[in-house]
C-alpha cells in the first residue's frame, strides 16, 4: 500500500501554516502553533487517532486567535485529502462516542468529498482560559470543508466546557482513525457511484 501521508504549507498575510500528517501512524506528535489549548487538541488528535502530526503556525496572535485557529484547520483539513489520494479501500464512514468525565460527545464522519458541518454543542461560557469557545465550531468548519468530509458533532451532555472540548477533539481522532482505516473486502472505493 502506498503510503498515506501529505505535506502542505500556507502563508497569508495574518499566518504561516506548515502541517505534515501520516494516516497510517503511531501517534508521534510535534506540534506548535503558539496557542497551547489548540496545541493540546491537536495532540489528543493524533494520539487517538494514531497519525503522526507535525503542525508549526505563526499567527498575529495580537489581533487574536481567530486567524491561526481557522488556517491550522484549512491546512491540516487539505493535507487529510491530499493525504488519502483516491480514498480506494478507506471504510468512509465511522461514528464514535467519547466520554471526558462528565461530558459525552458524538463524532460522526462521512469521508464522501461533500463538505459539510453540523455543531450541536451548547458551551457553558465564553472561553476556557484564554481560548474562545466558539472557535472550535470555526476549526471544524474549516477541516471538514477543505478536507471534502461530512462532518457530524453533537455534545450529548457536559457541564465543563474543557472537558466537552476535549472529548470532541478526541472523539474526531477516534472516528477518522476508524473512516480512513482499510477494509480489504472493499473493492476500489466504498460507494456505487465508483468515486468519491
Amino acid at each position: 500500500m502506498e503510503k498515506r501521508e501529505n505535506r502542505v504549507q500556507r502563508e497569508t498575510n495574518e499566518t504561516k501554516i506548515e502541517v505534515y500528517i501520516d494516516i497510517d501512524g503511531q501517534g508521534e506528535k510535534k506540534i506548535d502553533t503558539g496557542i497551547g489549548f489548540l496545541d493540546h487538541m491537536l495532540e489528543q488528535v493524533s494520539k487517538h487517532g494514531f497519525f503522526n502530526m507535525d503542525i508549526k503556525a505563526k499567527g498575529d496572535l495580537e489581533v487574536d486567535f481567530h486567524h491561526t485557529v481557522e488556517d491550522v484547520a484549512i491546512v491540516l483539513g487539505e493535507a487529510i485529502g491530499k493525504a488519502l489520494g483516491d480514498k480506494r479501500g478507506i471504510k468512509r464512514y465511522a461514528t464514535v462516542f467519547t466520554p471526558m468525565d462528565e461530558a459525552l460527545s458524538m463524532v460522526s464522519i462521512d469521508i464522501s468529498g461533500r463538505p459539510f458541518l453540523y455543531f450541536d454543542v451548547n458551551f457553558i461560557s465564553h472561553s476556557t482560559g484564554n481560548f474562545e469557545v466558539q472557535l472550535v465550531e470555526e476549526f471544524f468548519r474549516a477541516l471538514a470543508f477543505n478536507s471534502g468530509m461530512t462532518l457530524h458533532i453533537k455534545c450529548i451532555h457536559g457541564r465543563n466546557d474543557h472537558h466537552i472540548i476535549e472529548s470532541i477533539f478526541k472523539a474526531f481522532g477516534r472516528a477518522l482513525d476508524e473512516a480512513t482505516s482499510i477494509d480489504e473486502r472493499i473493492k476500489g472505493v466504498m460507494s456505487t457511484k465508483g468515486k468519491l
